[in-house]
């Protein structure tokens, strides 16, 4: 199967991305989760000649997929394999002082999910890894098999929102003393077994939080987004925008707050008669609200359902 077959699923609130960006055709772009390309792809299309994109992700496979997408559009388009925390020094590694916008998809990709050797998903089984980047060291089997209880059990309960974490944590462990735990099935049916049998039934899958969790953990994924979101604002000038896709509530919270800190500007202590830290606002806030995807797009796209684009623009 080639990767342009894999990654073809329509990527989330692609109109309102493209909107938000509000694209000059000779600015510079970065996407920093490029997957297979669906997002840079419209942006590289409304660019000119002097316009440039730069194409982040972390995952190989990604990475090849874009690149073969994105070859139309030859030298506009530069195809990076690194973490988006790294953007400032990508940057500064490409000659740009300045770019005019930043996409984000945080998360895990349609592609990672649906690949299960990639042992992402609790629907197929398959060797325990959820690496993004398959040349981190730390991965799922590690996670489950070494960490502590107490580790575990905050991972799940913070991670994941899960009121069972302690039950499950513990289940784990027992498990693992009896021999390892190596295959997203064998974590399944651990995550199973911990949760009362009447909060089994119905509503979402018993072990979706616990692999949302240890997935969490092996990329660092919600580490990276403040660094990210920093680097972005210092590195877009003037009226650029940055608009960022979550899926949780664990992301959204982050860049929504990192949205308000960039905004107000003033770190002062609310009960200083004048201010004394010298701060300015950086950023406008575009969308107080998030934007939610249509309900055409959630008919069409069931990856699309927790989805919530916010935007700000650079002062």
């Amino acid at each position: 199967m080639s990767s342009e077959i894999n990654f073809s699923h329509k990527s989330v609130l692609l109109d309102e991305c493209i909107e938000a960006l509000d694209i000059k055709p000779d600015g510079v772009y970065v996407d920093g989760t490029a997957g297979g390309g669906g997002h840079s792809f419209e942006i590289a299309k409304r660019l000119g000649e002097k316009g440039r994109l730069i194409a982040i992700d972390q995952d190989a496979d990604a990475i090849k997929a874009a690149s073969e997408r994105l070859a139309c559009y030859g030298e506009k388009v530069t195809v990076v394999r690194d973490n988006f925390s790294n953007l400032a020094d990508v940057c500064r590694r490409l000659g740009i002082e300045k770019i005019d916008g930043l996409l984000l998809d945080l998360g895990v990709s349609s592609y990672q999910l649906d690949t299960a050797e990639r042992g992402f998903s609790y629907m197929a089984d398959a060797p325990l890894d959820m690496r993004m980047d398959k040349r981190s060291e730390l991965d799922a089997r590690k996670v489950v098999n070494e960490y502590s209880e107490s580790e575990i059990k905050r991972i799940i309960y913070e991670y994941g929102e899960d009121r069972f974490a302690g039950k499950i944590a513990a289940k784990i462990v027992s498990a693992r003393a009896e021999s390892p735990i190596n295959t997203t099935g064998e974590l399944v049916q651990i995550v199973r077994c911990a949760i009362p049998a009447a909060m089994r039934e119905g509503g979402s899958h018993p072990a979706k939080r616990t692999f949302q969790a240890i997935r969490i953990e092996v990329n660092k994924e919600l580490n990276v987004i403040a660094p990210a979101l920093q680097a972005a604002v210092e590195l877009t000038g003037g009226g650029g925008r940055l608009a960022i896709i979550t899926f949780h509530s664990l992301e959204d919270r982050i860049v929504k707050q990192e949205f308000v800190k960039y905004s107000k500007g003033c770190t002062c202590p609310k009960d200083f008669p004048v201010c004394v830290c010298g701060n300015k606002p950086k950023v406008k806030i575009i969308t107080h609200k998030p934007i939610l995807p249509s309900r055409e797009e959630l008919e069409e796209n069931s990856r699309s359902h927790s989805a919530k684009l916010r935007v700000a623009e650079k002062i």
